[in-house]
């Protein structure tokens, strides 16, 4: 009994890992890619959305739930689980403040995070979507809903990239350790600067997308 669970909890962990990076972290990638598109004006970036939401319905949702939300759902959850099993303070007791115990702390309160403002986010702009229609999501729209209370909620959606990317960086570095790409203490140093790097790619490229936003002149007639 005692070799299942570990076994089991071996094979959940690293399935966990992988579902970090392929398919979440590459979907997110993507998204604040084609969210970029924001900076070219309404046009490109309402031309980019309604690709997806004119695709045919049954494609659209066996994308949205077989490579987005499932797996999201799974490394959301579990993920929670780790977390109420891990020691959330060990970088500021006396006898664990090793650099790798504060990106694990971080990972932990940044994934945390992350769910509330995924949650909040796709209410916002699937849930609408499906309930109200393409205007839910197109720039107009966006630059209102990120506008409101004084910019509150851009401040929030901000936080929310910074969050998502170092969640995301943070677990390339794990993923490459648990997965025995990088075994030794250089090769573990080599891929802790490459996340931090992309780390600071991943947080402007989102950071600009939402400043995209602001720059340019929307219709907003039919806005939702």
């Amino acid at each position: 009994m005692a070799v299942a669970i570990t076994k089991e909890n071996f094979f959940w962990h690293k399935l966990h890992s992988l579902s970090g990076i392929i398919p979440v972290g590459f979907y997110m990638l993507q998204h604040l890619i084609l969210n970029g598109f924001s900076l070219a004006g309404p046009d490109k970036y309402n031309s980019v959305s309604g690709f997806f939401y004119s695709m045919p319905p049954h494609i659209l949702w066996a994308i949205e739930i077989g490579v987005i939300w499932l797996p999201l759902l799974f490394h959301a959850i579990y993920g929670m689980f780790i977390t109420s099993r891990g020691e959330m303070n060990s970088y500021f007791s006396s006898k664990y403040r090793w650099p790798q115990a504060r990106m694990y702390t971080f990972q932990r309160y940044t994934g945390l995070f992350v769910f509330v403002f995924l949650c909040y986010h796709v209410t916002m702009t699937t849930v609408n979507v499906k309930l109200n229609g393409e205007n839910a999501v197109n720039y107009a729209a966006m630059g209102q809903h990120l506008a409101q209370y004084g910019y509150l909620i851009l401040v929030f959606y901000a936080l929310g990239v910074f969050a998502a990317s170092y969640h995301f960086c943070y677990g390339v570095w794990n993923f490459c350790i648990r997965w025995g790409i990088t075994i030794s203490e250089r090769a573990q140093n080599s891929i802790r600067k490459f996340s931090f790097g992309l780390f600071i790619v991943v947080t402007a490229l989102g950071w600009l997308a939402l400043l995209g936003f602001f720059l340019h002149q929307a219709d907003v007639t039919g806005v939702v």
